[in-house]
């Protein structure tokens, strides 16, 4: 006999319905969890902050809008249904013409404005 610890009750997640639930800009509410990582839901309009991560990568897939990811190296445009991986050490800056709706994978260490302290800086997020 094979002793397997209960399991959750598996939920869905309505990505549309779970957006509506809040209207801040740059402040990412935490949708679920995935071993030591996070998704987090964000509602991007304008330009963030110039920073990196030491030690993590992050994951953006943009659901709705256009993000133009700043990189030292020159923009990269996303649309709706297309991701990026920003690896550790590389700095960025998100930007967002219009409001865009984006889905962020990273580990629960990340800190939004990475290695910059400033009003932007949350360090504790909101749950949707």
């Amino acid at each position: 006999m094979s002793s397997t610890p209960a399991a959750a009750p598996l939920t869905k997640i309505n990505l549309a319905e779970r957006f509506a639930r809040f209207h801040e800009h740059w402040s990412p509410k935490v949708a679920g969890e995935v071993n030591d990582f996070q998704v987090k839901l964000a509602k991007l309009q304008g330009e963030f902050v110039w920073h990196h991560h030491e030690l993590e990568d992050e994951l953006f897939l943009v659901v709705k809008g256009r993000l133009t990811m700043q990189l030292r190296s020159g923009d990269l445009v996303l649309e709706p249904g297309e991701l990026v991986i920003v690896p550790h050490g590389v700095e960025h800056c998100p930007k967002a013409e219009d409001e865009c709706w984006v889905l962020l994978l990273e580990p629960k260490s990340t800190l939004n404005t990475g290695n910059v302290v400033n009003e932007r800086t949350l360090h504790e997020l909101g749950q949707v």
